[in-house]
Parts: structure tokens; C-alpha cells; sequence
């Protein structure tokens, strides 16, 4: 039962980070129908940014806001000199163009930070918690609270008010909410913003626990958009059950079978799941009603 709890709390904890960065991918496609493969990046930088913050001895509190500001200012600029300078090119065009972007950030960065990992401290003390025989961090816990927290605001923003109304109109129909009043490319403007800050989140709790690296990015993207694609690629809370069942099932091949064999197990897992349900496991219904 130890090692049961110890595994699913493991499991829980990268789960709730690969749901955040799915969160991302969601909530810029859900407007823009762009799958953003620099995503991964904006978690790098998260931990990064506040690497050195903390480093130049800035209080913690503030540390963390300064960093989640900063990753949001990229997105908008991501977004406004690229994204919408390629408005009308293709798809697959724009795919390329994402996965360019990532590949330039991730070449500032290791001009800037270098290729070693760095260490940030946690958010509180970080002594384990036993609890029936599984040793809990308390860095872990404030990972599930971030992840929970996500979903609570964005239910909150997308359901609750204006801009959220305006948000699931320019992704039902970007035609007809242009000709309400409202303005697609501000909205695209503010999907790209708010992805980049989920990002950040992201990397700031993942920090303490995962050393951050330049690179650290390109396998965070592509769990995070496995895990968007997995719940369904537009729907919110299928990028978190999708997160949530690759990070359990990374967790439980791990400790049960082979730590080298985890990746190929969770993505084979995925294939067969994918092939049952192509669509995802909850589709793409919720794509223009909230997704929360």
C-alpha cells in the first residue's frame, strides 16, 4: 500500500504539470486553431526567469510575479510578430513556424543561462510528509493546489465573464464575433498571453523538483500536447484527464516494470487508446462552450 500511494502521488504531482501545459495547447487552439509547439518553452523559461531573480536576491513573492509577467509579455509578442503576421498561411505552415520559435528561444536561453541545470528553492520547506508508508513533498502538493487552482480560474474567466463570453465566441464563430463587436485578433492576442502564463506557472512549480535547463522544454511540449491530444485537443478537461493518466501511468511503469521503460510505455498506451477513440478520450464537443 506504501509504495500503491507512494507511486500515485508521483504520478499525481508530473500529471498536474503535464495538465497545465495541456491547459496551454488548448487555450490558444480553441481560439486560433494553432497548435503551439513553442508551449514547452514557456515553461523553460518560467523556471529559468526565476532562477536568476532569485539569484540576484529579489524576495521570492516577488520573484514569481516578476516571472509570470515576463513570460506573459513574450506570448503577447510570440503572438503579435509571428502569429498574426502568418494569419492567413496554412496549418501546417504555422506548426513550423511555432516549432521555430521554440527552437530560437531555446537558443537565447542556453546563451543566457548555459546548458547546466539550475536550482531554485522550493516554495516552502520541503521536508517529506509520511503518510502510510509514502514519503509526500510538500513542493508536490503545491503542484496538485496549482494545477487545481488553474481549473477553478479558468472555469472562472471563461464562464463567469465578458471576456470569457468573448473567448468562446471568436472560437465558435470568429466571423459572426467580429460582427458582434468583438475583436478576433485581440482575442488570439490574449490566448497566446494567458498560454504563456500557464506556461510560467507551470515552470515555477515544476523548479524545485525537476533541475531546470535550457532544454527541459522539448519533453514537457511534447507531454503536455500528448497529454491535449490524449483528453482531446480543445477540450479542457480533457487536457487534464489526459495529463493526469500519463502522469500515472509514467509513475506506475516506473516503479512497477522499468523507469527506461516508462516513455515507451505511456505513448503505447496512448496509441492504443487513440486508435479505440480517435478523437480523444472526451472529443473536441467542449471546443466553444468554456471547455471547463
Amino acid at each position: 500500500m506504501g509504495d500503491l500511494l507512494q507511486f500515485s502521488v508521483t504520478g499525481l504531482t508530473i500529471g498536474s504539470i503535464y495538465a497545465i501545459v495541456a491547459l496551454g495547447f488548448v487555450t490558444i487552439y480553441s481560439v486560433t486553431k494553432v497548435i503551439n509547439l513553442a508551449q514547452g518553452e514557456f515553461v523553460m523559461l518560467g523556471g529559468m526567469i526565476m532562477f536568476s531573480f532569485v539569484s540576484a536576491g529579489l524576495p521570492y513573492w516577488l520573484s514569481f510575479i516578476s516571472t509570470i509577467i515576463i513570460v506573459m509579455i513574450l506570448g503577447w509578442i510570440m503572438e503579435a510578430t509571428m502569429i498574426q503576421r502568418a494569419k492567413g498561411a496554412d496549418a501546417l505552415s504555422l506548426i513550423i513556424l511555432t516549432i521555430g520559435a521554440a527552437i530560437f528561444i531555446r537558443g537565447i536561453a542556453s546563451m543566457i543561462w548555459g546548458k547546466d541545470q539550475v536550482r531554485v528553492s522550493p516554495f516552502t520547506s520541503n521536508e517529506p510528509i509520511d503518510i502510510a508508508g509514502a514519503a509526500i513533498t510538500p513542493q508536490s502538493i503545491w503542484i496538485v493546489l496549482i494545477m487545481l487552482l488553474v481549473v477553478g480560474l479558468l472555469y472562472y474567466l471563461i464562464d463567469r465573464t465578458i471576456v470569457g463570453k468573448a473567448f468562446q465566441a471568436c472560437s465558435v464563430n470568429p466571423i459572426a464575433a467580429r460582427l458582434m463587436g468583438i475583436s478576433p485578433k485581440k482575442m488570439s492576442s490574449f490566448s497566446f498571453t494567458l498560454s504563456a502564463a500557464l506556461g510560467a506557472l507551470a515552470g515555477l512549480a515544476i523548479a524545485p523538483i525537476m533541475f531546470p535547463a535550457y532544454d527541459m522544454g522539448i519533453m514537457l511540449g511534447v507531454k503536455g500536447f500528448s497529454a491535449a491530444i490524449l483528453g482531446g485537443l480543445g477540450s479542457a478537461p480533457g487536457a487534464v484527464l489526459g495529463g493526469v493518466i500519463i502522469g500515472l501511468l509514467e509513475s506506475f511503469s516506473a516503479g512497477y516494470i522499468s523507469s527506461g521503460l516508462k516513455d515507451a510505455i505511456a505513448f503505447s498506451v496512448i496509441l492504443v487508446l487513440l486508435l479505440i477513440r480517435p478523437s480523444g478520450i472526451l472529443g473536441e464537443k467542449n471546443i466553444g462552450k468554456g471547455g471547463l
